[in-house]
């Protein structure tokens, strides 16, 4: 298959999945402004929700402060900001426009709708009228871009790269939401709270991280217990059955770099390979006694070197 055409569906799924990332930890972060909290813990949420992104520093060069509607802003329709929602589901219409070829008829129409639909929600104001029921709208068109993919386009070359972007994003966004939440919980809210008060903050703060992975009901049919950082951590790093966990975006890459490997792949997948074997093989008291925060880390310099060696192998652009 052509670099250009890889690159253009690698892409185009990438920036889909990121879309749906914005719109779930958007959305749980809404929701949780909702609770009692003084001001200076709300801007320390909302500061969070930018570090996840590495957009802070960006964020500044626009606005004075940290406010809910600042940021909401500026993460969903801030057309200079390359990661909001907008531009993402820009930036995925676009490259599936330019290998309309590739896509079947309803993986085109289902891109483009999306685009035609989010300015027609812009302009009548749902977003500002319902923040929730907008990024509900995000998550379901990601849904169904993923779900006409399956059903409908022939599972060759031009599918696999689809889903690579999108495993590729997924295990990043996973990794750099649990560094900020655990670090941010940690450092900013741990024995602040005494007693029962902890007990509560605890559950609505970790709920919230299950809840933005649509992971809070499969917790509780796992664990059938009290919600613990611990086994929120193992659920989403070491879990192959968990839909959005390291492990099992991890296994969708090696599996699909298989597939499509070429002559000069071997330590791409070699390295995905590495990375694989660890969660595998790995156990969440060992990852907490060396530091989870080094760990996640050293995990999301791992995944964006193998994103860098994905576009040098096969790609046109090995940076985006």
């Amino acid at each position: 298959m052509l670099s250009r055409t890889a690159d253009h569906l690698y892409w185009m799924s990438r920036y889909t999945e990121r879309a749906e990332n914005t719109a779930r930890m958007l959305n749980v972060s809404y929701e949780t402004s909702m609770l009692p909290q003084s001001a200076s813990a709300a801007t320390k949420a909302w500061q969070s929700v930018l570090s996840i992104s590495e957009l802070l520093p960006a964020y500044y060069q626009r606005h004075d402060e940290v406010t809910l509607e600042g940021v909401l802003h500026f993460m969903v329709r801030d057309e200079t900001n390359s990661s909001s929602i907008y531009s993402c589901l820009q930036a995925a219409r676009e490259n599936a426009r330019a290998v309309r070829g590739a896509l079947t008829t309803e993986a085109w129409e289902t891109q483009n709708l999306t685009w035609l639909d989010m300015n027609r929600l812009f302009k009548a104001k749902k977003f500002e009228t319902d923040p929730a029921k907008f990024f509900e709208w995000v998550k379901y068109r990601s849904h169904l871009s993923r779900g006409v993919a399956l059903g409908t386009m022939l599972q060759d070359d031009a599918f696999r790269f689809l889903r690579l972007g999108t495993f590729i994003e997924r295990a990043d966004n996973t990794a750099r939401l649990l560094d900020v939440r655990f670090h941010a919980i940690k450092n900013d809210y741990h024995g602040t709270v005494p007693g029962k008060g902890q007990a509560q903050f605890d559950f609505y703060h970790w709920s919230a991280i299950l809840r933005s992975v649509s992971a809070f009901e499969v917790y509780r049919k796992v664990y059938r217990n009290v919600i613990t950082p611990e086994r929120v951590a193992e659920m989403l790093i070491l879990r192959r059955d968990m839909p959005r966990s390291l492990h099992a975006s991890m296994y969708e890459v090696v599996q699909i770099l298989e597939a499509v490997a070429n002559d000069h792949s071997a330590e791409t997948q070699r390295q995905a390979g590495l990375l694989l074997a660890e969660l595998q093989y790995g156990r969440i008291d060992e990852l907490l006694a060396t530091g989870l925060h080094a760990y996640l880390v050293h995990f999301l310099e791992r995944v964006h070197a193998l994103g860098g060696r994905i576009g040098s192998d096969f790609l046109a652009t090995a940076d985006m």
